[in-house]
């Protein structure tokens, strides 16, 4: 739907008759004080904003149809306790977008350099909104904003910022994200960032196809049932006995760019006339991990653009892979999500996954 040619002309009173973005506060449950926001494209697409999670996104959906996966805990107030060890997964709450970071992804780890939880503190870290841009279409003005900082910080120590944009046009089914992380201390300091993309049912259900290209490896530790040349990996799978628990596969991916250096990746279910499309620049998020968990109750599948595989700090300072960040300097990430729910999007996201193969 193009919604600049839609009749609406002169029939508004308020912006959010159309779309918009809601700021609230919840007040039931274990996300009782958790701010939020909540963001209408104006297209079925409308997803939650959780402001004092370092602003990662948990519901959305489209239509009637949940994209996401959102875990037993669901929103959870932040809490530090639960920065130490395996405690992340406590208050992990899934959602569409989880981030991992910002100076350690992977499993809890201690060394010289410290002691590390699991994905690292930035989803457990409340943000400060610095704006929020309502759309204005009696003025023709269709983009919205919130933008909002979050401090990794610790005195006498690392002090990184990230400022969070997440942007949208009304009349358009995306969600823009655009991350700055900056040192803002007088030493340099460690940085690793994850994006944790999340899909749950309906979208992801039994013969949906998992779109991405590049070549891959299993991750350490896999029993190779799903992540073997002789399988469809790229295929969901019905629930499995063999992930209750923490049963799961991993690949890691050196994941294919186009000649504009842009990934693509995604989730197409054809029962349902619909794809999932995540974007991302090689240069910045050179690798995709695809997390495979078909546990009964616990169904999901996630696509993980990173600046490293989530393997730790300790294994990426080794290998001479960690990023160090001096003082003043600062690395910008951007992500595209798309719905595509017509047969020509759907095509061209076929055709995008295709022609990126080759470069």
């Amino acid at each position: 739907m193009d919604i600049t040619k839609q009749p609406w002309h002169h029939k508004l009173s308020h912006h959010l008759q159309l779309g918009g973005i809601e700021t609230a506060v919840l007040d039931n449950g274990p996300g009782r004080g958790t701010r939020i926001a909540w963001v209408n494209t104006g297209t079925g697409l409308r997803y939650k904003v959780v402001i004092d999670r370092a602003m990662d996104i948990a519901d959305a959906f489209y239509n009637q149809h949940s994209l996401a996966w959102i875990s037993h805990a669901g929103v959870t107030a932040p809490e530090r306790i639960t920065d130490k060890g395996l405690d992340w997964l406590q208050t992990f709450g899934g959602g569409l977008m989880t981030t991992c970071g910002l100076s350690h992804v992977g499993g809890p780890e201690s060394d010289e350099y410290g002691e590390r939880g699991l994905h690292g503190p930035i989803s457990n870290t409340p943000a400060e909104i610095i704006s929020i841009i309502q759309p204005d279409p009696a003025n023709g003005q269709l983009d919205m904003s919130i933008t909002g900082i979050m401090h990794q910080v610790r005195a006498l120590g690392p002090q990184l910022m990230l400022k969070r944009t997440i942007s949208g046009t009304l009349g358009q089914a995306g969600i823009r994200v655009h991350d700055e992380v900056i040192n803002r201390g007088n030493t340099t300091a460690p940085h690793m960032l994850l994006y944790h993309f999340n899909f749950g049912w309906p979208l992801v259900n039994e013969g949906a196809d998992i779109c991405w290209e590049g070549d891959w490896r299993s991750r350490a530790g896999n029993p190779d049932h799903i992540f073997r040349q002789d399988n469809n990996y790229k295929k969901c799978m019905a629930p499995l006995d063999s992930h209750a628990g923490g049963g799961e596969e991993a690949a890691i991916i050196d994941i294919a760019a186009d000649a504009r250096g842009w990934c693509v990746c995604g989730v197409h279910n054809a029962d349902l006339g619909l794809a999932v499309s995540l974007r991302f620049k090689k240069q910045q998020l050179p690798v995709l991990t695809n997390w495979q968990h078909w546990g009964k109750g616990e169904y999901v599948m996630g696509l993980e653009p990173g600046t490293h595989p989530p393997t730790g700090q300790a294994k990426a300072r080794e290998d001479g892979t960690l990023i160090l960040l001096g003082p003043g300097e600062s690395r910008s990430y951007e992500l595209q999500i798309d719905v595509l729910h017509t047969g020509e999007q759907i095509k061209q996201f076929q055709t995008d996954l295709s022609s990126s193969i080759h470069h």
